[in-house]
């Protein structure tokens, strides 16, 4: 019987999401991978970016799902360029698919490449994609107790967006203890109160991506 380790696995992923990052980098290519649950609002997040940023941000996305292309054509309607992955029962994406994916985008021009990953909070959290930067979303409705829960995924990214803060009003939600428990796992991370719904918060987001953009992208490799 012949056992393949998955550390060798996660040893090959790693070494292929080195090349997309070079291969980004080259291109003057920022790339984030923006993760959470299924229902977080990482779609309807960008959404409102690509609103707040207008002509100052040329982007594109590659969507993740297990099935459909829901996400996808939102992106299409307001014109970003976009590449549809399905998983088939995968619960994440891997450097692979990023890999031929981006073989499928006209990058020329672009300025941020987003990857919508697939809504999971746990195998999402061991898969370098070869991206610049990785923003975990964690919307209020799903409870503060989720970074205690779940810490892989958090520990590991670079910013916690919390989202859908204006059903703050209605809900239980702590934003004082999800800090405290961002800021014990990931001391160096950023952590933004959005609602793109109302607009609160993305311009502070928006400014500190674009930051990122300019002094991570040219150089990472």
């Amino acid at each position: 019987m012949k056992i393949v380790a998955a550390k060798k696995i996660l040893k090959a992923n790693d070494q292929l999401a080195n090349e997309n990052r070079a291969a980004f980098s080259g291109r003057q290519v920022f790339c984030i991978n923006l993760v959470g649950s299924p229902g977080s609002g990482k779609t309807t997040l960008l959404e409102a970016l690509f609103a707040q940023w207008g002509q100052r941000c040329a982007p594109a996305v590659i969507e993740g799902d297990i099935a459909g292309q829901v996400d996808a054509q939102r992106m299409e309607q307001i014109g970003v360029p976009v590449v549809q992955i399905n998983t088939d029962g995968m619960c994440h994406l891997d450097a692979s698919m990023i890999a031929a994916a981006a073989q499928n985008l006209e990058l020329t021009g672009v300025t941020m490449l987003w990857i919508e990953n697939v809504g999971n909070l746990v195998c999402t959290a061991g898969y370098d994609l070869g991206e610049h930067l990785r923003i975990v979303a964690l919307s209020v409705p799903e409870g503060d107790d989720k970074i205690i829960k779940y810490p892989a995924i958090f520990q590991r990214s670079d910013a916690l967006v919390l989202t859908k803060i204006d059903l703050l009003p209605h809900l239980n939600f702590r934003t004082a203890k999800a800090r405290a428990d961002m800021q014990r796992l990931a001391p160096e991370a950023r952590i933004f109160e959005v609602s793109a719904r109302t607009g609160q918060g993305l311009p502070e987001l928006a400014t500190w991506l674009v930051e990122r953009r300019a002094a991570a992208a040219p150089s990472r490799s």
